[in-house]
């Protein structure tokens, strides 16, 4: 067979529609050389796709279709929303398509259809795509309460613009129960009217909700999160993962990356400034969270203890 004829550079090494090929003067002669892999009806890739970011791999699969956005954990990729890391069969793409529609029978997709309306899509780099609210609801059948809870909070948190290039929430709590409204009788509403309750402001992590959630079952107060510790003078100093205002308490989580030397002189110094202002500094690391976080639990009681609280006041 002869060498096919090179494809236009914005069609190499990345998955497409036969439609859209053909839209550009791709031939069909050349749309069915042996040299291109066929990813589905009306899909074609010209090299390995696995490497590619998820956004170029799920993009035909939603054009190939009409009424069709990424959602459940295609969604949450896309969306950098949190979720335990779970297995599953490798390239598969979730989609969803509005009740009603004909039912899709594709490889690499794993088809949704239940009741979807417009303002519960968004645009992301132009792919249609589940907002946010609509797929932490429909994330309600997959995750556990606490790990929902996570994803909420991550949702309605204020990300910080110099870090993360937006300074506007996902959305805000009263979308999320918005949400739990418009779909009663939705697999995982249950899940979801739980998690909506211990949604808080606040947590920029995972394991930040995790810390608080446990705090709070073990009949601990409640915790405020990360906010700054303001001195008589009106001076605003550094801003605890968790903390207990009333009794001076700076609770912080620390992750993987704070055994790198820069991170640890930075602990360090931090641990100072607590001492400085007369509050007592609580650390917690991921070997404090197994078993239901008893350690940390323990750690945060006796600092609480130590500091005149007691239970029932």
């Amino acid at each position: 067979m002869k060498t096919a004829r090179p494809l236009p550079g914005d069609f190499q090494r990345r998955p497409f529609t036969v439609t859209e090929a053909a839209e550009a003067g791709v031939s069909p002669k050349r749309l069915r050389h042996r040299s291109l892999a066929a990813l589905g009806r009306g899909i074609r890739s010209d090299g390995p796709t696995s490497e590619l970011p998820l956004s170029v791999r799920v993009r035909p699969f939603i054009e190939v279709n009409k009424r069709c956005a990424a959602s459940h954990l295609t969604a949450v990729e896309l969306l950098l929303l949190p979720r335990r890391a779970r297995r599953e069969e490798p390239q598969m793409h979730h989609i969803i398509r509005p009740e009603g529609e004909a039912h899709l029978n594709r490889p690499h997709v794993i088809v949704h259809r239940m009741k979807l309306y417009d303002d519960e899509i968004t645009l992301l780099d132009g792919i249609p795509i589940t907002t946010p609210e609509r797929t932490w609801l429909d994330m309600a059948e997959m995750l556990s309460v606490d790990e929902l809870v996570a994803m909420g909070d991550n949702c309605v948190r204020v990300p910080r613009a110099d870090f993360e290039g937006r300074d506007t929430p996902h959305c805000n709590i009263t979308d999320l129960q918005r949400m739990i409204y418009r779909h009663k009788g939705k697999r995982g509403i249950r899940n979801a009217k739980e998690a909506i309750k211990l949604i808080r402001v606040g947590s920029d992590s995972p394991q930040e909700t995790l810390l608080r959630l446990a705090i709070v079952r073990a009949g601990l107060p409640e915790p405020e999160l990360n906010e700054p510790i303001i001195t008589a003078d009106g001076v605003r100093h550094q801003a605890p993962d968790l903390s207990y205002r009333k009794y001076k308490i700076g609770i912080e989580y620390e992750g993987e990356h704070h055994g790198e030397e820069l991170q640890i002189e930075r602990d360090i110094a931090r641990s100072e400034r607590y001492a400085q202002l007369g509050w007592r500094e609580v650390r917690i690391s991921k070997r404090h969270m197994h078993n239901d976080a008893r350690a940390a639990v323990a750690k945060v009681r006796a600092a609480l203890v130590q500091a005149g609280w007691r239970p029932g006041r």
